[in-house]
């Protein structure tokens, strides 16, 4: 089984630094523009899909619903796959968040899997979320959209580091990451690519 994970495309909280968690903040115009370069490179590869799956967060549906169309694929919503509940964080710039939320940030980084979003979830919830669908698929080849801290998950995950820092982990917007269970998720697996993000480079060519 071969799971590619994808980041949603940007928003205008991504591009003005704003924490979004569960919020359903929609593409922003760029972000619309990366979906549809993501879209272009993934038909080029000619390759079969069994499924694609996405958050139900528009953000990552959209994404989905673009790819989808230029692949011939209909979007499987699933909420496990939507980005961490950030609670009261959500709206927030970091520099707020360090403001107004100092105990939170020191927990998060002695503990960042267990300590609780003000008022969301852990980062151990979304890793049981995320793994709990990823437990569900069957053979092939799945694509997914989700979100940064999903696909974290799923990459420590798959690398037996749940332990490990999370946000250690550079996701582009529209980025892939490829994940590969030669035996099915409970035989384990091996990360593959983490945050290719070829097509956004300046001068790639989108035609054809």
């Amino acid at each position: 089984m071969e799971v590619w994970l994808v980041r949603h495309g940007v928003t205008a909280h991504n591009q003005e630094g704003i924490w979004q968690g569960q919020r359903d903040v929609p593409l922003a115009p760029e972000g619309r523009s990366q979906a549809q370069r993501l879209a272009v490179r993934l038909a080029r590869l000619g390759l079969t899909w069994t499924a694609l799956h996405s958050s139900d967060l528009s953000r990552a549906r959209e994404t989905a619903e673009i790819v989808g169309e230029r692949l011939g694929l209909t979007v499987r919503s699933d909420r496990r796959l939507r980005e961490v509940c950030v609670g009261e964080l959500a709206g927030l710039t970091r520099p707020e968040v360090r403001a107004r939320f100092g105990d939170y940030v020191a927990r998060s980084q002695e503990d960042p899997w267990n300590a609780r979003f003000p008022g969301g979830e852990t980062l151990a919830e979304l890793y049981d979320r995320v793994w709990a669908f990823l437990n569900e698929l069957g053979e092939g080849r799945h694509l997914v959209v989700s979100h940064g801290g999903a696909i974290r998950a799923a990459v420590l995950g798959t690398v037996e580091a749940q332990s490990a820092v999370p946000w250690r982990i550079r996701l582009e917007n529209t980025s892939i990451t490829r994940l590969h269970f030669p035996e099915g998720v409970r035989g384990g697996g091996f990360v593959h690519t983490v945050g290719d993000a070829a097509h956004l480079e300046p001068g790639w060519n989108t035609g054809g």
